[in-house]
């Protein structure tokens, strides 16, 4: 397995780690493939009763998309990506077993939507969040459909349209943090809390999750096919990569 992404475990609790720090720990296709497949293992693995997801490093727990990846994509790309984003957030979705977020540091993008994803999210004073896709002429599409339903529809056009990253007091504040510690102390509490979930009755914490899936599953269908039409039209518009490659000029600077 490529060591973009590392797996461990401690007593009942399996930690997968982003491992990409040098690039913010952003991810590729195949790194994400590499954490479905993790994930899909820790599910089906009966000494596993919970599971830490982290990144490497002090500065992000991920940036998100590898903005390098995507820049030429055309739109018959973007749709398949779209369906390569299902199967990582349904992977997400279905999993039996609780899933603890170690923010280390900035989620952003598509990093944030999974960081919704998780069940419960702990992260430190330093940790930014939030929805910057649009500063790079990426549409939004599953990150409206996540926040809308944590913090309703008009926090989600505020973030969405402004691209603006949250710091760790806001996002504490609208419950996006549940435990906010120092940044030494993220993974201890993380491994804590998901050891207190571990032991919890494992059929009715399955079957909680499953409850918790059946009541956003419309929505999140709709937002993938909604995605698809969306990123097709928006890739073929050329305003994706102009972007990108106004953002790598930048970046060179």
């Amino acid at each position: 397995m490529s060591d973009d992404i590392l797996l461990s475990n401690h007593g009942r609790v399996a930690v997968i780690t982003l491992n990409r720090p040098d690039r913010l720990n952003a991810w590729t296709t195949p790194m994400r493939e590499r954490i479905i497949e993790a994930l899909h293992r820790f599910d089906g693995d009966e000494e596993v009763r919970a599971i830490v997801m982290t990144g490497a490093g002090d500065r992000a727990f991920s940036a998100g998309q590898d903005l390098a990846e995507a820049h030429d994509f055309d739109g018959e790309r973007a749709v398949a990506w779209v369906r390569e984003w299902e199967r990582y957030y349904d992977a997400l979705r279905s999993l039996s077993k609780p899933l603890v977020m170690a923010l280390n540091g900035t989620a952003a993008g598509s990093a944030f939507q999974v960081a919704l994803l998780g069940d419960i999210r702990v992260g430190h004073p330093g940790v930014r969040m939030g929805q910057p896709e649009i500063n790079a002429g990426i549409a939004s599409t599953t990150g409206p459909w996540i926040m809308n339903a944590m913090l309703g529809m008009s926090r989600t056009i505020e973030l969405t349209l402004t691209g603006r990253l949250m710091d760790a007091s806001e996002c504490e504040r609208i419950g996006l943090i549940h435990h906010l510690v120092p940044a030494d102390q993220v993974f201890t509490k993380a491994l804590e809390i998901a050891n207190e979930l571990a032991a919890k009755p494992p059929v009715a914490m399955r079957l909680d999750k499953q409850r918790f899936r059946e009541m956003t599953e419309a929505g999140f269908r709709d937002c993938i096919a909604a995605g698809q039409r969306i990123q097709r039209e928006a890739y073929d518009s050329g305003e994706p990569a102009r972007m990108m490659e106004e953002f790598f000029r930048r970046r060179a600077k």
